[in-house]
Formats: structure tokens, sequence, C-alpha cells
């Protein structure tokens, strides 16, 4: 028989018990929570950029179009066996396809039989329209991303210096920016090129002929760097004076560490999303002004000037139009839908 007795003891022990296993598996549970981190910033970002099937293909295509613009020599050398500027008279408007055996005019196979295979045709000179498509892309490329580079270097100069310190130093750098937004960037743009192209002393000169090219990125950085900079200055206003910014000046951190350190990391974002959407416009400048005679001049080929020159012959051979365009219709539009999906991923209200 049990008495009463040993029946509360009995009840007791096992109450203790569980006071004793309880805490332990909540201490456990909680170190299970513990461990298991919430995504960063950066990680949710690209969850959510992920999720937009159109934006993920878009930078697919986009990455497509710059290893085959700036692998033009492999393209040349394994692929067409030309160059850019390789000529074959017995070429000339040869469709997609064609192969022709001549002697080679222009090149490293210069005077020599050889026989070659069109892949996309050859334009009126019988050069190869697949390598003289890889230079071009290489060089319209190259001209926007320099352009991006050197607008962004400034702007972001500008608009950080106008929003971190304010006062007279932002009325005179926001005048500045007011000046250069009322110059008139395609005039601009032609003027100097003009006077380029039409000053003998420069023009004559073996770094003109070969790498004349470059000083367009700057030209155009110098009148595009408007828009970053107010963008930057808007959210360094925003920024300055927010608590932690605020604790890093309390504790001597000098201007420098404050605003590259603690500022800086959290404008990229707008960087980001800017710069995407910066480079079409950027492509279009380029062309447009190739397309006009201001650009990149021949015998250096880029999407633009090739456009130019087969415009005169679209009823002969509509390739040469389309397929520059349609290089320059891809680009573009897979940059756009690639900086609409990152300005979304990018947002910090959105929260998965």
């Amino acid at each position: 028989m049990i008495s009463r007795g040993d029946e509360k003891r009995t009840a007791q022990r096992a109450g203790e018990a569980t006071t004793i296993a309880g805490p332990s598996l909540a201490g456990a549970d909680r170190g299970r929570l513990t461990r298991q981190k919430s995504p960063g910033y950066l990680a949710r970002a690209w969850r959510r950029f992920r999720r937009n099937r159109l934006s993920v293909v878009a930078m697919f295509v986009f990455i497509i179009m710059v290893l085959f613009s700036y692998g033009a020599p492999l393209v040349s050398r394994y692929v067409t066996n030309q160059g850019f500027g390789d000529q074959n008279l017995q070429a000339t408007f040869a469709p997609a396809g064609k192969t022709i055996s001549a002697v080679q005019i222009g090149g490293p196979n210069s005077g020599k039989a050889t026989t070659t295979k069109y892949l996309l045709g050859a334009d009126e000179l019988g050069r190869d329209v697949l390598t003289r498509l890889a230079y071009g892309g290489r060089i319209s490329l190259t001209v926007s991303f320099l352009t991006l580079a050197i607008a962004l270097t400034i702007g972001l100069l500008i608009g950080a210096l106008a929003g971190y310190y304010g006062g007279w130093v932002d009325t005179v750098l926001m005048r500045l920016v007011d000046i250069f937004i009322s110059v008139p960037g395609l005039f601009v743009l032609i003027l100097v090129s003009t006077v380029l192209n039409n000053n003998k002393l420069i023009t004559g000169t073996s770094f003109y002929r070969t790498n004349g090219w470059l000083i367009l990125p700057f030209v155009i950085a110098v009148l595009s760097w408007t828009g970053i900079s107010r963008l930057i200055r808007g959210e360094f206003l925003t920024i300055k004076n927010r608590d932690y910014v605020e604790a890093a000046r309390v504790l001597g951190g000098s201007d420098g560490r404050i605003i590259f350190r603690h500022i800086l990391p959290n404008v990229l974002p707008i960087i980001i999303v800017w710069a995407t959407l910066a480079i079409p416009g950027l492509i279009l400048t380029e062309a447009a002004l190739s397309y006009l005679g201001f650009g990149v001049q021949i015998p250096t080929p880029s999407w633009g000037n090739m456009l130019t020159n087969s415009t005169q012959y679209f009823s002969r051979s509509p390739s040469l139009v389309v397929l520059p365009g349609a290089m320059i219709y891809i680009t573009v539009m897979a940059v756009n839908l690639m900086g609409n999906g990152l300005r979304d991923a990018l947002d910090p209200r959105l929260n998965d």
C-alpha cells in the first residue's frame, strides 16, 4: 500500500524534474534560433533579384554581349581568321555563310591566297562583319564604361562634398552643377569633335589615328556627371544627420572616415542603380555621335560608325544595317531590364 504522503513526495519529485528539464529545452531552442542568422542585406537583394526572371535573363544576355565584345581577338583568331581591317575585294557584300578564296589585302595575311567563310557576310570592302561587330562592340562598350567611371568619380566627389558640408560649399557646388546642366551637351560634343578632327597637328599623330577615340569618354563624362551628383548630395543630406553618424562624429571620427566608412556604403545601392540605368544612354550617345560622324572615326569600328557606313548600301545588303542596329538594341534593352531589376532588389523598403 502507498500512503498519501508517499504520493505527494512522488508528485513533488516529478514536478521538480519537469521544472529542471523545461528551462534546458528552452535554452536549446534559443541556441538553435540564435545560430540561424537572418540573411544580410545583399543576400536578401540577390534573392529578390533572382525572383525577377526577366531581369536575370537580361543579365545573362548582357554578360554574353560583354564576353563577345571583349573576346574580339579570340573571335578574330579562332573563328573568322580575319582582322577587322582585312579586305577582300572579291567578297564585297558576300551573303552570310559564303566561302570565298582570294588574295588577302591588308592584315597579317596580306598578299596570300586565303579561303575564308564569312559567317555573317562581308561589307562593301569585303571585310568580315562578325569580326567588325566584335571589335565594334568592344569600342562602344569601352567608351560607355570609361565615361561611366569618369562621370561617377566627378559626381561622387561633388555630391559628397556638397551634401556633407552644406552651407556655402553646397551653394557653390550646386551652382556649378546648374551651369553644366544648362550647357547643350550634343552641340558641345560636336564642336569638340569637329575641332579635333580638323586640327592636322592632332589628327596627324599616330596616337590619335589608333587611339583617338579615347578622348570621347572624357568629353561625354564632363557633361554627364550632374545627375548622379544631385542624387548623392540628397542622400548625404539625409544620412549625415542619423544617429550612427553623429555617434561616429562624437567618437572623434574624421570627415574622411565618416564619409567613406559610414555614409558612402549606404549610398552604394543608389549608385549601382544609377550606373546600370546610365549605361544604355551612354551607349546610345556614342552610337549617335559615331553615326553623325563625330564619334569613333574609321577605320576603327564601332557599332555607330558601322551603321553610318552601311546606310547607303541598305538596298544592296540590309544585314549591314540590321546587325549593328540589333547589337545596340539588344545591349541597351538588356541593361535597362537588368537595371530595373536591380532597382527593385536594392530598395531597402522591400522586405521578404
